[in-house]
């Protein structure tokens, strides 16, 4: 069965050289009791060793089943160790945190053996060991022969063919030693026992062959068989294999009998993911109040499509190659602004077409600002005069009638419709500014004015026909304030009809304080000057004459560009109210999603042509600014969280070096059993997984808890209400990374311990 061919054993300590073995030449049987004796330091426990597995031999061969083991590799050794040997040692080395049961199932589970045939055997070994009704106890509940005989039972659970036996009643006394070497010897009518003994008594009563040793050779042999194997085979390598289940269950059981020291390190390993779960929720919680306050603000910023977009990036000035950036030189150079730095949105009737097809379900409104001029005038104590509508704040409401008295409620009178209705737009507080009671021709000093006093004021509305006569040199003129223009039937009677005030919940006020008109105003007027004699004139004569200055339009160079005839001739249309094309369109999207929406359809009316319609989104724009700005200060504030990470996985390092010095027995004992040098660093692998899971779970816990407080705090100082948001996926992704740091800093110390030697380990006192 096995046979040992000249084996040699060297140590090295130093320089010297310590001839453990001299050239051994021994044979076993499949089934007997052997002894061997010898004294101190003769070379037992490493003849045992090298038979086990656990040990090297330095020169010879060891013959196993007819198969060498010269070329065996670790692997090879491990499965040796688990399927066909059974240790039992002095000290017994049973794992403290786990039971009877559990200890005696480690060679099967190391094996890959099922959970229920694990149990079955275990039981199994057991009973032959007397120790059915110990198997749920742990070890320290145990006396030394009870813990011995699980370790009998251990040894046995696998059915090895060899059991090797290491002073096994060294720690026990006389009557329990005679019930160990009673066990033993029942065991050695089915398998070869081996067991090394000072207790030449028990030897001779008990063993069928005893080999004694002196200074590392046979001294004697009272049977030895001698014949050398038939044939020498290198035999197919059997693996074995821990699961990361076992790992964790093992190491799981470890962490449990040191509960309190476990849930310290978890806590200081936590740190780090409170700090880091605190930042992420504070920054989403800010991030989606940013976004709500911009979605609340779309109405003030919506996409605006004007005719004219400037650029101001001067890297987009043209031929920028042929000048020297930073000269070293006493020259300045005059330039003209490239013509590139502007686009011109050729805003068309088809264009408008275009956009009134939009999904009406993506915006709340569309307006389309017209480019000309109100005339209004006021009539105060006797006088006339023409008011300034951008001083009046005259502006066009919304063309949602829905919408808009959805954000404003109609406090006093009725929403304006018609053409000639306006409404008055208050603030808060009801304040109007002074500047429009003063265009109203009303005493700005006065300290209020009543709904009644402001509903049915009235403002007149000069028409192109009323305001513009002609000269006898067939130019035009603009007329002065007078009671006859006032007063000429033509005029457009503008009443107020109500009074307008946002909602305590609107977010945000998109009317100024002032005088609002709805679109009907706007189409009338445009109607009404697209009619009168100055803008038929003008769109008569064309570029060849200005019907103002009765001279032609010219291209003129200035300072700033080229401004040409075209743009002269459209700026004089807009001035007498001539120009029909929307001079700026804004788009008011109901959500960000609808936005993007919008965007995609501007830009499929762009797809083939030349002349393209550009927008702008300020909203992106703050968007992204904003957005920069708070990821900013988002990684400032984890950089400086993940240094407490780093120093915790520093600590976790040392933690999980210190378990392996802890556990250095039971690393000899799992090696013992088979365990390949990947399952003992899996071992403490899963040790430090679980330590960062629990740490995870406990930091983000903590930092659950710790976001009410700080919810509170935030609120109490800015009237910002939950920012600190911790969410699911971010608590998983923490989670996951505590795991991930502390599987890293436990590599190293999981890899010591894989390395360590099984012989020194069983060793370590």
């Amino acid at each position: 069965m096995i046979y040992l061919k000249n084996i040699s054993k060297d140590y090295y300590v130093g320089n010297q050289v310590i001839h453990a073995l001299k050239g051994i030449n021994l044979s076993f049987q499949s089934s007997e009791f052997v002894a061997i004796l010898g004294p101190s330091g003769c070379g037992k426990t490493t003849l045992l060793n090298i038979l086990g597995g656990l040990d090297r031999y330095t020169s010879g061969d060891l013959i196993i089943n007819n198969k060498s083991t010269s070329h065996f590799q670790d692997s090879d050794w491990d499965a040796y160790r688990n399927r066909s040997v059974g240790f039992v040692f002095q000290n017994y080395y049973l794992i403290p945190h786990l039971s009877v049961q559990k200890n005696v199932e480690l060679a099967l589970t190391l094996a890959g053996v099922s959970k229920k045939e694990r149990k079955e055997r275990a039981k199994e070994a057991l009973k032959k060991v007397g120790l059915s009704d110990q198997a749920h106890k742990r070890p320290n509940q145990l006396s030394g022969g009870q813990m011995q005989r699980v370790s009998i039972a251990r040894a046995l659970i696998n059915n090895p063919e060899i059991i090797l036996a290491d002073e096994p009643t060294g720690a026990l006394d006389s009557k329990t030693s005679r019930q160990i070497v009673d066990l033993l010897k029942e065991i050695s009518k089915e398998r070869l026992v081996v067991m090394v003994t000072h207790n030449e008594q028990l030897a001779n009563e008990y063993a069928t062959r005893i080999i004694r040793l002196m200074d590392g050779e046979i001294l004697s042999d009272t049977e030895n068989i001698g014949d050398e194997a038939k044939e020498i085979k290198k035999g197919p390598r059997e693996k074995t294999s821990m699961s990361l289940l076992t790992a964790l269950t093992l190491s799981g059981a470890n962490l449990w009998t040191k509960k309190m020291r476990t849930l310290l390190t978890a806590f200081a390993a936590s740190i780090g993911i409170i700090g880091i779960a605190l930042v992420m929720g504070i920054s989403c919680g800010l991030s989606g109040y940013i976004d709500q306050a911009q979605l609340d603000t779309l109405a003030n910023l919506p996409l605006s499509i004007s005719q004219q977009i400037t650029f101001y990036d001067e890297d987009m000035q043209p031929n920028t190659n042929q000048w020297v950036p930073f000269p070293d030189e006493d020259k300045v150079y005059p330039y003209l602004r490239s013509p590139n730095y502007t686009h011109i949105n050729k805003i068309s009737l088809e264009f408008e077409e275009y956009l009134n097809q939009l999904d009406p379900n993506l915006y709340n409104a569309i307006t389309y600002r017209r480019q000309f001029y109100f005339y209004l005038m006021v009539q105060s104590e006797e006088k006339y005069r023409y008011v300034s509508s951008s001083t009046l704040r005259f502006q066009e409401l919304l063309n949602n009638d829905e919408y808009m008295q959805g954000e404003y409620q109609v406090i006093a009178g009725k929403y304006p419709t018609g053409y000639n209705e306006i409404a008055l737009v208050v603030d808060r507080y009801n304040r109007i500014p002074t500047t429009v009671f003063a265009e109203l021709g009303l005493d700005f000093l006065k300290e209020y004015y009543t709904f009644d006093d402001l509903l049915g004021l009235e403002i007149k509305l000069i028409p192109n026909d009323v305001r513009f006569v002609k000269n006898a040199d067939g130019t035009y003129f603009a007329r002065n304030a007078s009671k006859a223009v006032y007063e000429d039937e033509r005029n457009i009677v503008l009443r107020v009809t109500g009074i307008l005030r946002m909602y305590p919940d609107t977010a945000t006020s998109f009317l100024s304080n002032g005088v609002a008109y709805p679109k009907a105003l706007t189409d009338e007027i445009l109607r009404v000057n697209g009619e009168s004699a100055i803008v038929k004139e003008q769109l008569e004569y064309g570029l060849t004459k200005d019907v103002i200055t009765g001279q032609p339009f010219k291209d003129e160079t200035t300072s700033t560009g080229t401004i040409t005839a075209e743009y002269r001739f459209q700026s004089r249309l807009i001035d007498i109210g001539g120009q029909k094309s929307a001079s700026e369109i804004l788009i008011y999207p109901k959500t960000f999603e609808s936005k993007d929406q919008i965007k995609l359809y501007l830009d499929a009316y762009n797809e083939g042509r030349e002349e393209k319609i550009l927008y702008s989104d300020r909203s992106e724009t703050l968007s992204k600014t904003i957005g920069r700005v708070v990821s900013a200060v988002t990684l400032v504030l984890v950089a400086f969280s993940g240094v407490s990470l780093f120093v915790s996985s520093i600590m976790i390092g040392i933690i999980t070096y210190i378990s392996v010095i802890e556990r250095i027995k039971e690393i000899g004992l799992l090696r013992s059993l088979g365990a390949r040098k990947k399952d003992i660093s899996r071992v403490f692998i899963a040790e430090t997984l679980l330590i960062g899971f629990v740490a995870g779970l406990m930091g983000m816990f903590l930092a659950y808890i710790a976001s009410f407080p700080i919810n509170k705090i935030i609120e109490r100082e800015t009237e910002v209400a939950n920012v600190a948001q911790i969410r699911p996926l971010h608590a998983i992704i923490l989670i996951g990374l505590s795991m991930l740091l502390t599987v890293i800093a436990g590599f190293i110390p999981s890899r010591i311990a894989a390395k360590k030697d099984p012989v020194v380990a069983l060793r370590t006192e």
